[in-house]
């Protein structure tokens, strides 16, 4: 294997046009800790429950993404894309990419290549990888993409349409 090292990539999300703040939390993630095996690819591969609160007014649907900034690629690693999520729901429970999904939401393919989640999987020996759990409110009952779109036409569509942003961020290293 080839030496890996190399400089901590900055937090994707200040980097982007502001937005407002609201809460997100979650019975299987504790933010800024490691995450459980539940979330591990290779040992649970099973998305977290997460439960959100205070969405800023004029939401309409809700983005529901997982993103790791550190793999060694140029542009990430899309672990889960989950789209039109109803302003109604609130909470999606342990395991709910594999469940029948609310309302008309939809996944896109993450970068592993399938449409659901894909657990933690960073290369053996690598630095520490943060998971970016990520609830976007958007403004719009639709971002106006379908399941074909890749994971960075939807971060796109969100620039224009995201009203607020709840994160959650766990770690993992193999």
């Amino acid at each position: 294997m080839s030496d890996l090292t190399r400089p901590q990539t900055p937090d994707p999300y200040p980097l982007l046009p502001a937005t407002a703040a609201f809460d997100v939390a979650s019975d299987d993630i504790v933010d800024g800790q490691p995450l459980e095996d539940e979330q591990v690819a290779d040992k649970g591969n099973t998305s977290p429950h997460l439960r959100w609160s205070n969405v800023p007014e004029g939401t309409k649907s809700f983005v529901v993404t997982c993103f790791d900034p550190d793999a060694p690629t140029p542009s990430g690693f899309w672990h889960w894309v989950l789209v039109d999520v109803p302003a109604d729901v609130r909470e999606l429970a342990t395991g709910a990419a594999s469940a029948p999904l609310p309302g008309g939401a939809f996944h896109v393919r993450n970068d592993g290549g399938e449409a659901g989640f894909m657990g933690a999987a960073p290369p053996q020996g690598d630095q520490p990888h943060r998971y970016f759990f990520v609830v976007h409110a958007v403004g719009e009952d639709s971002l106006g993409v379908g399941p074909d779109a890749s994971p960075a036409v939807v971060s796109f569509h969100l620039a224009f349409a995201t009203l607020g942003r709840a994160i959650l961020r766990g770690t993992y290293q193999r």
